[in-house]
């Protein structure tokens, strides 16, 4: 029995040497077509650096659990947020150079975003599908989605205000906030209005930073988005909050 965990985990530490492969595919690919620049690649080396790390120390039993179909499709959505941070960072730094703007890398960027949110539905079906629903997978897929909207959040603010900065960063102030209320890491009951909360921000955030949508409803957008996601994390709170320790 010992030596199926072993053999499992060489092959979820196979598909994150793939994945770490397939993203520096990713970005020689953009920086051929859309020319990319160093700022892109010091973001995405250190996106794919920190992800890459977190997960090859995992615990030996949660990779071994979460290798499969599921983590290949993770893994690969993870590669495209990556190429997402790379022309995020790139443009950023354009306009902090005064260069002009490159139509063509924002509709590039557009596409990878959204074939990376679309893929988040994939990964959970191909999941249930194979009977490889893991925990390491599921946070795995939560994170990726978290660390999307944080990236487009980070360059609608360029546009929008810094006001816009919290829908990226409300996630990580929860987590934060958790050292101060251990009860917030409480495990919460399913909520369908959670999960259209949270899928809502990525298809928001997607909208707010593509350049042909008008700025006065991109803001819109986004705030009525921010107002749906302060009500789901506060009421999550008050829920851990106020239950009674087991």
């Amino acid at each position: 029995m010992a030596t199926r965990p072993r053999r499992d985990t060489r092959a979820f530490d196979t598909e994150l040497l793939v994945a770490l492969a397939g993203q520096v595919v990713v970005l020689l690919t953009l920086t051929l077509t859309v020319g990319v620049g160093s700022a892109g690649w010091l973001a995405c080396c250190v996106f794919a650096a920190v992800v890459g790390f977190l997960l090859a120390i995992g615990a030996p039993a949660r990779r071994a659990a979460a290798a499969g179909s599921a983590n290949r499709v993770t893994l690969a959505r993870a590669t495209l947020v990556g190429g997402v941070t790379a022309l995020v960072a790139d443009q950023i730094a354009d306009e902090m150079a005064g260069l002009p703007d490159r139509p063509v890398r924002a509709v590039v960027m557009l596409v990878i975003a959204s074939v990376a949110l679309a893929l988040d539905l994939a990964d959970g079906y191909v999941a249930r599908r194979t009977d490889s629903v893991s925990e390491l997978g599921a946070r795995f897929d939560m994170e990726l989605d978290s660390l999307l909207v944080l990236v487009l959040s980070v360059l609608a603010s360029r546009s929008l205000g810094l006001w816009v900065l919290a829908i990226g960063l409300a996630r990580y102030l929860f987590i934060a906030a958790m050292a101060i209320w251990p009860q917030l890491k409480g495990e919460l009951p399913f909520s369908r209005a959670r999960k259209v909360v949270a899928a809502t921000q990525g298809v928001v955030m997607i909208a707010a930073v593509a350049p042909f949508v008008p700025r006065p409803l991109a803001a819109a957008a986004v705030a009525v988005a921010l107002t749906t996601l302060v009500w789901s994390f506060g009421r999550d709170a008050v829920y851990l909050l106020r239950r009674r320790p087991d």
